[in-house]
């Protein structure tokens, strides 16, 4: 057992299985005490199972390490409220949010319905923002009583939600919004001692297992290190550091992790651009205009 996390409490939610399971059981062997908060559904949300949630808490139990589990909705705010506020119940604090929980609903749009949408969103998008609310109204309270904040939300997006992907036009747009998201909680929170950053993971899940691939993306090489090295275990180490002391620095940020590689994010910024001296543009002179900023754009290479 290590100690890098030491005297936190940290709540992972999508903690029963797959990425979350990883990072849940990571955080434990370097010394944090864990809410471990899962549902127990199948992959597109529905039934549900205490089991999931109760067998990780067991395996972190048995290491020697401190859990509870918690059965929450994250897609409901009070549901989101009962998760975070078992951490202050069994530990008496809550110092790192990460948020994991996810379904899928993998549909091409003219197949898909509005629930198939609304489903995905709410426990992705939502639900990230219903444990942020939650951490942010906690720890600002906690600052103007004069306490000081070392906190950490860690949110989990995804390359569908960085690059898209077909088949998800309900997954890939909350994945983006919750880049998107990390990057304005980022601003508002880190005055009062909390930091925000993301994950985009890679990982072989039963999540990722069932996610078609488009068709004009090259096709999966195996790792460096061979095909273990797209076990979930691989994502957690960085979540882990994200989620100590030791990371206080940084903020806003979106990491690339998996299969033994960790890199930055960098998302969209300024290209090429035109600008006319005088007067408006007229539409039958952009052609020329419009083709010259894709040629000239990094973009114009990745596809």
């Amino acid at each position: 057992m290590g100690s890098l996390c030491e005297g936190r409490v940290v709540l992972v939610t999508g903690a029963g299985r797959g990425i979350g399971r990883s990072e849940a059981l990571a955080f434990a062997r370097e010394g944090a005490q864990v809410v471990v908060s899962d549902i127990g559904v199948e992959l597109d949300g529905t039934g549900g199972s205490t089991e999931v949630a109760a067998a990780v808490v067991k395996e972190i139990t048995d290491l020697g390490g401190e859990a509870v589990a918690v059965a929450a909705d994250v897609g409901d705010p009070a549901a989101a409220a009962k998760a975070a506020e078992t951490a202050l119940e069994a530990f008496g604090r809550l110092d790192v949010i990460v948020n994991n929980a996810g379904i899928l609903r993998d549909k091409m749009i003219f197949n898909m319905d509005e629930s198939d949408f609304d489903a995905v969103i709410r426990v992705h998008l939502k639900g990230t923002w219903n444990l942020s609310r939650w951490g942010a109204i906690y720890w600002r309270e906690r600052s103007k009583e004069g306490e000081g904040n070392d906190a950490r939300i860690i949110n989990t997006s995804s390359p569908a939600g960085l690059y898209g992907n077909v088949g998800q036009t309900n997954y890939s747009p909350a994945k983006a919004g919750i880049a998107a998201m990390t990057i304005t909680l980022a601003r508002e929170l880190f005055r009062y001692g909390v930091t925000v950053n993301a994950i985009s993971p890679v990982a072989q899940t039963r999540m990722t297992a069932s996610i078609p691939r488009s068709p004009d993306r090259p096709a999966r090489t195996p790792p460096p290190g061979g095909e273990n090295q797209r076990d979930p275990d691989y994502v957690a180490p960085l979540v882990v550091w994200l989620g100590s002391r030791e990371s206080k620095d940084v903020n806003g940020r979106v990491f690339e992790v998996g299969a033994g590689s960790v890199g930055v994010a960098e998302g969209w910024r300024h290209g090429p651009s035109e600008h006319k001296e005088s007067g408006n543009w007229d539409p039958n002179e952009l052609a020329p205009v419009v083709t010259d900023l894709l040629a000239r754009s990094t973009e114009s290479t990745q596809h």
